[in-house]
């Protein structure tokens, strides 16, 4: 593993949130699966979003990337409207879900062209960028291979390349970790920590408590759809009287649901 990209992650931060979430509300079959929800998140922030199974952090994450639309609230993306303006919104934006959807017989690098294709940037610089992804994240050596022989963890690491080759402001990460063994969880926890670094922005859903707790600048814990409890690991920690985030979390979802 190279430990640090070639090219820099470098973004100009300013006062407007990366992403604003106002009074966000989303029903399935009349019941509510995301309640009035409302997030403010800083520009060069890490946050993290937890929850139990089915607390609605996947269908936030969704109606954040325009796959799932409110039935009520706003979303705004550095500023833009999704509804209104959501070319403008979803430009600067990476969405990468649980289960991410590569392409069997395609190559790394013709995968990563096809996609940076639809962002439109120039060709040479969107190549240099996916070499750069795939040797940092060591994938380089597997560049002839079709993705249909990647193992679970290749393929993550190859749809977290793809959704930063465009070089997004904001990545949008539900359980990024997911089927990766130690390095590679190492690897991807390094190059989220080097994108924040440079003025990026991530919020994440994450199972793995240890994550958030180390990478995460500010937490947000949703039970039944509603957010419970924001705040730094500190915060939350003098909130709760715990002080491991896992029996923060127990704790602060338990005080929610008696």
């Amino acid at each position: 593993m190279n430990p640090t990209l070639e090219t820099s992650f470098s973004y100009s931060l300013n006062s407007t949130p990366a992403l604003e979430l106002k009074d966000i509300t989303k029903r399935f079959s009349g019941k509510a699966a995301v309640q009035s929800l409302s997030l403010n998140i800083r520009q060069g922030e890490l946050y993290a979003l937890l929850g139990s199974n089915g607390a609605g952090k996947t269908t936030t994450l969704r109606m954040i990337a325009g796959l799932l639309e409110p039935d009520a609230g706003q979303i705004s993306i550095l500023g833009f409207d999704v509804a209104l303006e959501p070319e403008k919104a979803k430009m600067p934006l990476a969405y990468l879900p649980d289960d991410p959807l590569l392409y069997a017989k395609l190559r790394p690098m013709e995968y990563l062209e096809f996609v940076a294709g639809l962002w439109g940037p120039e060709p040479r610089a969107s190549e240099k960028k996916a070499r750069e992804l795939l040797e940092w994240l060591d994938l380089w050596k597997n560049r002839f291979e079709l993705t249909e022989g990647f193992s679970r963890g290749m393929k993550q690491k190859l749809a977290l390349a793809g959704a930063l080759v465009h070089s997004p402001q904001l990545m949008i990460l539900d359980e990024p970790l997911t089927g990766l063994d130690a390095g590679a969880a190492r690897q991807v926890k390094d190059l989220l920590v080097s994108f924040v670094a440079g003025g990026g922005t991530v919020i994440l859903t994450t199972h793995i408590l240890e994550v958030a707790e180390r990478l995460a600048q500010r937490i947000g814990i949703l039970s039944g759809g509603k957010l419970i409890a924001e705040g730094t690991l500190e915060e939350l920690r003098t909130r709760s009287g715990e002080n491991s985030l896992e029996d923060v979390f127990l704790e602060l979802t338990q005080e929610a649901n008696p």
